[in-house]
């Protein structure tokens, strides 16, 4: 499971092979002792949740990321190291 952005105390990761569950492409993300699970191409919560605030901040970084999240999730569900990608600033 490799963390591939993290800001603002938002760690976002991406499991390896990680497409039968929940049949999206999705990113889990983690604040504090919190996580939630987001399909990528709408921002829907999957499963989880974070504090407000911060699942602004995620949809934002989200929405600048799109593409690059989209790649990063076939190279992970192949089972492939995913790139990092620039946190929000």
């Amino acid at each position: 499971m490799p963390s591939i952005s993290a800001f603002y105390g938002i760690i976002v990761y991406l499991y390896f092979m990680d497409n039968r569950q929940h049949k999206k492409p999705h990113i889990h993300a983690r604040f504090q002792g919190d996580e939630v699970i987001v399909s990528i191409p709408d921002g829907e919560v999957l499963d989880g949740a974070i504090p407000t605030a911060k699942m602004k901040l995620l949809a934002a970084w989200m929405e600048i990321h799109r593409d690059e999240l989209m790649a990063d999730w076939e190279l992970a569900a192949s089972g492939e190291l995913p790139y990092k990608i620039d946190p929000l600033r």
